[in-house]
Formats: C-alpha cells, sequence, structure tokens
C-alpha cells in the first residue's frame, strides 16, 4: 500500500483479524443541550453514521451481540472491539460510563473499547479510568477536531478551539490511550492552501489513526439552510477525482506513522443534498490508490521537501 492503514495499525496489536462494532448508547451532546452550546454542529445530523444495528432501545451488549451475528458469517475467527459511536460517548456521570464501557467489555469476543467524543468533555477522573483499564486492554478515543482553524470551528459552531484539541490529545497519549482524530475536508472558507497548511499541524498531533472526510450537506442540518441560501459560499467537492486529489496531496504530506482509517463518510442517500457521486469508500479508496501509484507517492514523501 502508498499509504498506512487502519489493519496495518491493528496487526500492531492484535493476532488476529478485528472489527469495530458500533453502539448507540443513547448519548447526547454538550453542543446540543446548552453546556456548550445549541443546535449542535452545523453540519451535523447524527443519524447518517449510525449503522443499522444500532438501537439505543437495547441494550449495549444486546447491540454487540447484534454487531457480532452482522459479521460472523463472514469472518468465523473475527474479534471485535465496542465502538461508542453516537454523539458524544464521554458525556454522561463517569459512574454511569464505566458501567457502559464494562458491560461492552464484558461481551464474549470482545477485545477493547473504541469511544468517540469531544476534545472538550473528556473529564480528568475518566481519562484516569481509561488509563487503567489501557494497562490491560486496548483502548483508543476518537476526537471530533474536524478543523484546525478557529474561525472555521466557530463557523461551524463547534464549541471549542484547536488549542483545547491540542492539550487534549496530549493528555490523553500521555495517560498511555490510544488517540484517533476525525477532520473534514472542504469546510466553508478553507481553501486548498488552508487544508495543505493544516496537515502538519495534524502531524503534530501525531494520532495512531485519522479518519477524512469529504464536507456532505445533508437534511435536517443547519448547514443545509445555509446551503439552500448561499450555495456559492461552499467549495464542494463536485466530482470524486477532484477531491481525490485532495487527498493524494494531504497523504503526501502526512507522517507516515499514522494510519488513515478512512477517506470519505457516505450518507444515506435520503438524507444527503450534495455532492453526490455515487462511489462507495472501497471504491474511492480503490481510486486513492491508483492516483498515488500513478504519481509515484507514498504517505509523507513530501514532508522533508516542504512542497
Amino acid at each position: 500500500m502508498t499509504y498506512t492503514t487502519l489493519s496495518q495499525f491493528f496487526s500492531r496489536h492484535f493476532a488476529m483479524k478485528v472489527q469495530k462494532l458500533s453502539i448507540n448508547a443513547g448519548f447526547t451532546c454538550p453542543n446540543r443541550d446548552g453546556t456548550v452550546g445549541r443546535g449542535g454542529c452545523t453540519y451535523c445530523n447524527n443519524q447518517t453514521f449510525n449503522p443499522d444495528y444500532c438501537s439505543p432501545h437495547e441494550s449495549v451488549a444486546e447491540q454487540l451481540e447484534r454487531g457480532k451475528a452482522f459479521f460472523a458469517h463472514k469472518y468465523p475467527a473475527m474479534r471485535y472491539l465496542a465502538y461508542f459511536q453516537a454523539y458524544t460517548s464521554t458525556y454522561a456521570p463517569t459512574s454511569h460510563l464505566i458501567a457502559l464501557y464494562e458491560e461492552a467489555l464484558g461481551v464474549k469476543d470482545m477485545v477493547g473499547i473504541v469511544i468517540g467524543t469531544r476534545p472538550d468533555c473528556m473529564p480528568p477522573e475518566l481519562l484516569e479510568w481509561l488509563a487503567a483499564k489501557a494497562k490491560t486492554t486496548f483502548v483508543m478515543v476518537e476526537y471530533g477536531v474536524e478543523s484546525c482553524y478557529n474561525r472555521t470551528l466557530q463557523r461551524i459552531n463547534r464549541g471549542h478551539d484547536f488549542a483545547c484539541a491540542e492539550r487534549t490529545i496530549q493528555l490523553t497519549k500521555a495517560a498511555g490511550i490510544h488517540v484517533g482524530t476525525h477532520f473534514i475536508l472542504g469546510l466553508p472558507g478553507e481553501s486548498h492552501a488552508d487544508i495543505m497548511a493544516s496537515v502538519p499541524l495534524i502531524n503534530r498531533l501525531a494520532p495512531d489513526t485519522l479518519k477524512l472526510h469529504q464536507l456532505q450537506i445533508v437534511r435536517g442540518t443547519r448547514m443545509a439552510e445555509e446551503y439552500a441560501e448561499k450555495p456559492h459560499d461552499f467549495g464542494l467537492y463536485s466530482t470524486a477525482d477532484d477531491y481525490c486529489q485532495l487527498v493524494c496531496d494531504v497523504l503526501e504530506r502526512l507522517a507516515p506513522g499514522i494510519a488513515v482509517e478512512r477517506f470519505t463518510s457516505s450518507s444515506p442517500k435520503s438524507l444527503l443534498i450534495a455532492p453526490d457521486w455515487g462511489m462507495k469508500n472501497h471504491e474511492f479508496t480503490a481510486l486513492v490508490q491508483r492516483e498515488m501509484l500513478r504519481r509515484g507517492s507514498k504517505q509523507g514523501c513530501k514532508i522533508e521537501a516542504g512542497r
């Protein structure tokens, strides 16, 4: 491969194939209930990334068993990571969170947990518990950073600045916990040059894994209303080829030790407004691989050159 994949990262920690199983534990978000803000991030409709087997009306264990059944026919020897994905999965009393995480780890064939959250929502007492747990099992916290630019974070009503993300990621890494990060490419007001200038900042964060995805306009969001009023304010990547060029430019400047988990996100057709490429994630990954090979490039190949 021309870049470091998530499977390569997992192979450093597991002797078998592992799969993340998403959980919706019924959390909300401090950017929705007034603690940080109201209305949430302008791009966010949580329905776009919640698998069908997840339902907050079922227990954590029930959701995981359904997820196992979904994958077991393909890989009988698979082991699993319980993935607390929906909304802010550290936003509850610590005792309640610990009970949910322990329930997940108690399910057969679970070999660790992955927790999706915001960088402004990691209380010290929870970080301490996760650090202790990480000594005996795999623990990763995925932080939604989304952008390195405070002007962008403010525009999308994110509710925290980039310094908050830097600080929390440093504390999490220092505690011996694996860190994943999430960034959106093509947010309003960010040019190609802006995105390229942000890659060294991502390298400085030095996460274990990185999720990228193109900005998508989805129904039921404030950004959809903004897009309807002023579509020219949005520099959406109208074709997969255009976005592929951007992704390859990023990869050439991304530190080789960072594993890239994904490049795109696919919202349900019923919710997606734009852009609609009609392409599955694995098809886009193959497109990136072909373009990197055509360029003769590898992840990080342009870091020293400074181009």
